[in-house]
């Protein structure tokens, strides 16, 4: 009996690991860049002449970075983080999103998939060595391309891929 219960627990050990080493691999992406590029965001849309906010979130949507400028509004806390869990959760840019669903009639249920969606320019996703990593999100600036712009010296900050 104990024999038998001692093969069972080697192969039970063996499948283990077996599993763990088909276990995927996932880039994150490290705070130091996301607050890189959210600074990186602000500082061009405050350049520019806008008071924004800009939000990092990895690709699970978790935020990693999020500033608020001086005199941004406080709805720009929110449109920012949306942005940018849309474009990583979506793998696209908002502004694209929202094209999208204007044209194809078929896809707006997107934009009501969940709460945390918003489909409105200046959200980017966040692609390094061809994965998506997070996104990044700008609110605040007259005008989502604005908003989008300064996503894009976000990206450009920290070497990421341009989605546009």
């Amino acid at each position: 009996m104990q024999s038998g219960l001692f093969v069972f627990c080697l192969v039970g050990l063996l499948t283990v690991s077996a599993s763990a080493a088909e276990l995927p691999k996932e880039s994150v992406l490290p705070l130091s860049l996301a607050t890189k590029a959210a600074q990186a965001a602000v500082d061009k849309c405050k350049a520019d002449g806008y008071s924004v906010s800009a939000a990092v979130v990895d690709r699970g949507g978790n935020v990693r970075a999020l500033l608020r400028n001086d005199g941004a509004g406080p709805h720009t806390v929110e449109s920012s983080r949306k942005k940018a869990y849309t474009s990583a959760s979506l793998k696209r840019p908002t502004a694209e999103l929202g094209q999208l669903i204007v044209k194809m009639p078929a896809v707006q249920g997107l934009q009501h998939m969940n709460e945390h969606i918003l489909m409105l320019g200046g959200g980017l996703p966040i692609e390094i060595g061809g994965d998506v990593v997070g996104g990044i999100g700008v609110g605040g600036a007259p005008g989502g391309h604005l908003d989008e712009a300064c996503s894009q010296a976000g990206l450009n900050s920290i070497g990421a891929a341009s989605k546009k």
